[in-house]
């Protein structure tokens, strides 16, 4: 079985993973001694590179254009090349009844997002943090945070598996987290 390192994402073949996308391995070329098969007919030619006598049909008509050198070039006199002569001082004022497209506030808002989130990349519903607990990516910022553990109460020893108190990411207590760079707290 292949294990994703990314996802953990197990599969019995296949050189990316079926779930993140991650390339698990690069397939390298296998050196095969190569022989002639002695029943094999050859070419003629002598190899790819090897010059070939080549002549013109005498019935074939070359081209019915003259080459581009004969032509002579005239300019055009009537021809607009897109250039004209400065504005100069131009006098701006704004249109009275122009819409500006605003329409009057009626002053109610839309409410941000609250509950679980889905991973936009694997599809897993998931109630808190800012990165997949599956394939490990980065969630949408905009929603609610869990609430802040008060002092002393669910903490961890110091060097324990715990979740950030910012972004859930799993990591130790007593340390800054892999993720967000926040100090986890641990138990005294």
């Amino acid at each position: 079985m292949i294990i994703c390192p990314m996802c953990e994402h197990q599969q019995a073949q296949g050189i990316e993973c079926e779930v993140c996308g991650k390339k698990l391995a690069v397939a390298a070329p296998i050196a095969v001694a190569v022989a002639t098969l002695p029943e094999l007919e050859g070419t003629q030619l002598a190899g790819g590179r090897a010059p070939v006598a080549v002549a013109a049909i005498p019935d074939l008509e070359l081209t019915r254009q003259a080459p581009v050198q004969a032509g002579a070039i005239q300019p055009v006199a009537e021809l607009d090349t897109g250039r004209s002569a400065a504005a100069g001082n131009v006098l701006v004022s704004p249109i009275q009844d122009m819409d500006t497209g605003r329409a009057v506030s009626d002053g109610l808002r839309t409410a941000a997002p609250t509950g679980p989130i889905v991973c936009r990349y694997c599809r897993t519903p998931q109630a808190h943090g800012l990165i997949c607990e599956r394939c490990g990516m980065r969630l949408p910022k905009l929603r609610q945070t869990a609430p802040e553990p008060s002092a002393g109460s669910g903490l961890v020893a110091a060097g324990e598996w715990t979740k950030c108190t910012k972004c859930h990411t799993h990591t130790r207590a007593g340390r800054a987290c892999v993720s967000c760079g926040t100090h986890v707290p641990a138990a005294e």
